[in-house]
């Protein structure tokens, strides 16, 4: 892998705001801890080299691959023809900000699964960017910073708990599902890397939609911006007063002296969709 990245002018750290994995173990523990099987199609970010495309085609059907950089992405489907050709007609590289990727430019049939080792400084924003455009995805399996695994896999009252939390469990369960130290990566990072995966709910306990996931959302930023305070204190500016926010609150059936690390992603759900019946907060901005 190192001569492949020396031959294409590659500096991980600095082209990808990643770290390769070169270790084949952790490359089998990470699909084998995903889960995914011939029926699924799977959406890998950031592929690089391909160390983690190369076994995701072989466990699953399809492979859609998400790659910002031109050579990286040019490269990645040579790679597959010379290292497993029986398996190249099912890789699609997309070459683009996963930020910025649709639903509709992952092709047919559409992901089902989400299996990648994110850049450290992006990873909360890709993983859920691609959450809420991908709504077909059943699973997600994400190598992240561990810090970053401990606070989306945190429950409420934990000391990490917070925005990332809330807004990962809107879409499914969320959990830990180990450690990845720092010598299987090339070159070597400064910090321990944390295993995530998140299962979709088998039956939504709410809406999913674009719309009422803004108005939770919202209702969870501004309950952490100011996290000492309480909700009736601190979700004051989102409702337009202090009145307002206990308002929506009481009807939510939630304490207004509690603050956000108390509550679960569902007392938030509550809080956006009382705060829409009662037309307070964004919901006055809605037509």
């Amino acid at each position: 892998m190192r001569a492949l990245a020396e031959e294409l002018g590659v500096k991980p750290t600095k082209t990808l705001g990643q770290n390769f994995v070169h270790d084949a173990n952790t490359v089998r523990r990470i699909v084998v801890s995903s889960g995914v099987g011939r029926g699924d199609t799977v959406v890998e970010v950031g592929p690089g080299l391909g160390s983690l495309t190369l076994p995701l085609l072989d466990a699953a059907g399809r492979v859609v691959a998400i790659e910002i950089d031109p050579v990286l992405a040019g490269r990645l489907p040579r790679t597959v023809a010379e290292r497993a050709p029986e398996l190249a007609g099912n890789l699609t590289v997309v070459t683009a900000d996963a930020m910025a990727v649709r639903g509709a430019d992952l092709g047919s049939p559409a992901p089902t699964a989400l299996v990648a080792n994110l850049p450290y400084n992006i990873s909360v924003p890709v993983l859920l960017h691609l959450l809420a455009e991908v709504p077909t995805l059943r699973t997600a399996l994400v190598m992240v910073q561990l810090e970053v695994a401990d606070r989306l896999a945190a429950p409420p009252g934990s000391r990490v708990y917070g925005v990332p939390s809330v807004k990962a469990g809107f879409f499914g369960t969320v959990r830990r599902t180990g450690t990845v130290g720092r010598n299987v990566f090339w070159p070597v990072p400064n910090v321990e890397s944390g295993l995530v995966r998140i299962d979709a709910y088998e039956t939504p306990p709410w809406d999913l939609g674009q719309a009422h996931r803004r108005r939770v959302f919202a209702v969870a930023d501004a309950a952490f911006a100011q996290r000492r305070k309480t909700l009736r204190a601190a979700l004051s500016g989102w409702a337009g007063s202090p009145a307002d926010a206990e308002l929506a609150l009481v009807e939510a059936d939630v304490d207004p002296r509690a603050r956000g690390e108390q509550l679960t992603t569902a007392d938030f759900v509550r809080i956006a969709e009382a705060a829409r019946r009662l037309g307070i907060g964004s919901a006055r901005r809605e037509p």
